[in-house]
Formats: structure tokens, sequence, C-alpha cells
């Protein structure tokens, strides 16, 4: 993972000095009489979450350490990809809504500032039946939030977007603003304005264990041990060892991204919207998508195929084993079998490439975020269950907000940590 250290360097993105005030008016106590802090905030892990924690802490000023186990942007997590599909009305639930919000916003400001195009707002449809729970839910958060969309009827959408095969009584949601973004792009992005505002990172660093006391934090890496005022754990699968006192919140599974060849319509498949296609299934508590696929037109021309993926539930993953060989091609088979045969048959059925990518899953696939209920200057940020990149940005930004003032302009109380007695565990020292 890759953890952030921020300096007092001045850099091209502007400082917030009274932010900064208020974060040493809230550790005006000396750190130890045996130890000084190197840093004013650690960022564990250095993915969606973390690369907006440390950019935004960065320029507030802070003295920032990132760290990575690996190289970020890398495909070893959950930030990979090329694409990830990012929507206002969020089916999860109202509370996520301010947050995918500002992220649009803030995507958009990382462009100007950096060059890098992040957002592509080609927009969304949602289909399901007409009672689909995922569809209502979608539908009643744009209304309740003045979304702009429009609902689709059977014949409207088969009629404008002719590569679904929609049976019978399935409806859509049509999102204009909705889209896609590039995960690889905003990762590179937000670490390289961190690093312009002052921000350490050192990728490819192990982390063996952390503790925290009144006085602050010490982590122990493959390095040496650094002391800081506040760690911020943003580690995605590897949060629940480094916070195992929560593992009981928490399971890891592994999902599989396809691109499948185009057979044709390629203009239509380009222009067409991302898409989520809700098929009820079986779920359980860490289940996101019950059913069906999700897919992104296809951007990499008539050569590189369309981007189509579905959730499986079915055995959780240990991150740091690899893929089985014939794992990819299986489940492709599954997948197009299942559904793409039926329902999107423009494709054909042997993907040109498969991906990895690891979900972070909990229960009712709510975030976690927000301070350590009995770890003093410890915060977790864990907004995951395979809805989270979207709101990558804005979490950032609430989170440095919360460092250095003590509260954030977006509520982030929904999201946060129940004591580690009610998540049904004891609470050891956090180690990797």
């Amino acid at each position: 993972m890759l953890v952030a250290v921020m300096t007092d360097r001045a850099g091209p993105l502007a400082t917030d000095t009274s932010i900064s005030q208020l974060f040493l008016a809230r550790h005006n106590h000396p750190v130890s009489t045996t130890r000084s802090a190197q840093a004013d905030a650690i960022v564990l892990g250095l993915g969606a979450m973390g690369s907006a924690v440390a950019c935004r802490l960065a320029r507030h000023g802070l003295r920032v350490i990132g760290i990575d186990r690996h190289h970020p942007p890398h495909d070893r997590g959950s930030t990979h990809g090329d694409t990830r599909i990012t929507r206002l009305a969020i089916g999860e639930g109202p509370e996520y809504a301010p947050l995918v919000r500002r992220s649009h916003v803030l995507w958009r400001e990382l462009e100007a500032e950096t060059g890098a195009t992040l957002m592509r707002q080609v927009g969304g449809l949602v289909i399901g039946d007409a009672d689909d729970r995922f569809l209502a839910e979608t539908r009643a958060n744009a209304a309740l939030n003045d979304i702009a969309h429009e609902n689709l009827t059977h014949v409207a959408l088969t009629e404008r977007f002719p590569m679904f095969a929609a049976p019978a009584g399935a409806e859509a949601y049509l999102e204009p603003e909705a889209g896609l973004l590039h995960p690889e792009a905003a990762v590179r992005a937000q670490l390289s304005l961190a690093q312009s505002a002052g921000a350490e990172l050192r990728p490819g660093t192990e982390v063996g264990r952390w503790h925290s006391d009144g006085d602050g934090v010490t982590v122990v890496t493959d390095e040496g041990t650094l002391h800081a005022r506040e760690l911020v754990l943003c580690a995605g699968a590897w949060i629940p060892r480094l916070a195992p006192e929560y593992a009981d919140l928490f399971e890891i599974h592994r999902q599989l991204l396809h691109w499948f060849p185009i057979r044709q319509g390629y203009e239509a498949l380009r222009r067409m919207p991302i898409f989520i296609w809700e098929i009820p299934g079986e779920r359980d508590d860490f289940t996101h998508l019950s059913g069906g696929f999700y897919g992104f037109p296809a951007i990499d021309g008539p050569g590189g195929g369309v981007k189509l993926a579905t959730e499986r539930y079915e055995q959780a993953a240990d991150p740091d084993e690899p893929l089985p060989a014939a794992t990819g091609a299986r489940e492709a088979a599954r997948l197009y079998e299942e559904h793409i045969a039926r329902l999107f048959p423009w494709v054909g059925a042997t993907p040109l490439r498969t991906a990895p990518c690891l979900y972070t899953n909990t229960r009712g696939s709510r975030f976690l975020i927000g301070p350590h209920p009995e770890r003093p200057h410890v915060t977790v940020v864990a907004a995951c269950s395979g809805h989270g990149f979207k709101h990558s940005p804005a979490i950032g930004e609430a989170v440095a907000q919360l460092l250095t003032g003590g509260a954030s302009a977006i509520d982030l109380t929904p999201f946060a940590l129940p004591s580690p007695s009610a998540a049904g565990s004891p609470a050891p020292v956090g180690s990797a």
C-alpha cells in the first residue's frame, strides 16, 4: 500500500493557512518526549481514497507521508481497469448523493489543474423490471435531488438503444449527467498534485504494524519507523488486516472485468451510455449488485471491444493470492451464457482480455468513514463495496476537512464506524 507524507514545502496548489492553524491548535501538545513527528498525517494506501485524501491534506499545508505496498496507479487493488461508472442518482441510498454531486465538481477542477481527462459524461442507463428495487431507488433519488433524467418505457429503450435485447417488461432510467471515469488517470493526477503541494510518497513500502496513543501514531514499515500526529487508513482490501478489530465487517471478493469483441454496430456502441442492468438474484449481507451485469461504451476503437462485467460473491478472496489462470476464461463464458448472449448480442463470446478487481465489501454495501472510536488519531476510510470510486474526491475533501477543522461540509455521520465491540471482534493492535 502507498502511504503519503505531507511536508510544509510550498507548491502550486493554494494552501489554506487558517485550516493548518486549526490543525495545529488541535495538536498543540508535544508529540512525545521520546519521539518526534515526521509528519502531520500518514495516509496508508494510495488508491482512489488515499490519493484523494493525500492531495486534499497536502493542499491544506500539512506535512503528509503517503505509503503504498505497490506502485500506484497499479492493477493489484480496486482502482484500475480503464473505466469506472459515475451517476448522480444513487440507488444505494440518498446519503450518497451529496458526495457524488461534489465529486463531479472536483473531477472538473482536477482536469483543469492537470490537463488530464478524468470524466466523460456520456449518460447512464439503469435497466430493470418495472418493480426492481434498485431501479425504483434510483428514480426516487433523482426526483428527491432534482437530477435531470428520463424514464424510458420498454419501447423507448429498445428503439433508442437497439444493442439491448430487452425482454418485455423491462424499463429504464436515463441520466444525461452520468458517465465514466478514468481511475488510473485520476490516481495519477491526485498523487501528482499531492507531491506538488509537498507530500512525500513512498510506493513499494510494506507496513508491518502500527499503534496509536494520546501523543499520535507510530507506523512500522520495512524501511523504518515513522511517527505522525494522524493516521488515515485507506488500504482497501488490506483494511481488515490493518484494523483486525473490524474484520467481521468486511469480506473481500475478486471481480472480473471482460472486454468482449464487437460483432456489429460499432458506431452505436461507441455512442451508447454506460449501463447497469439489474436482474434479481440471490443476496446475502455482502452483496451489492444481486444479479445482472453492467458495461461501458466502446471507447477503445472497433478493435478494442466493449467492457462488460458482473459481480460474484460466492467465494471470499485473499488480496495477495493471484487469480488462477483458468478462472478468467471460465467466468467470461459463464457471464456470456447467463446474460450477454441473450441481452447484449452485438458482441462475441470470447473476450479480448480480462482483468481482476478487488471489492472490499461491507454488510449492506455501506461505506465506513470516520474516526476510529477507540484509537486516538486514527481515521478509517473504507468507501468501498463496488460503488466507491465515483465519490472519492469528495470523500478526500471531507476527510481532510474533518482532520483539519473538526467538521466536514458534507455530513459523514451516516458512515460512522461502530465500536469494535459492536462489530463483534476484540480490538488488538493494528498490524498488516
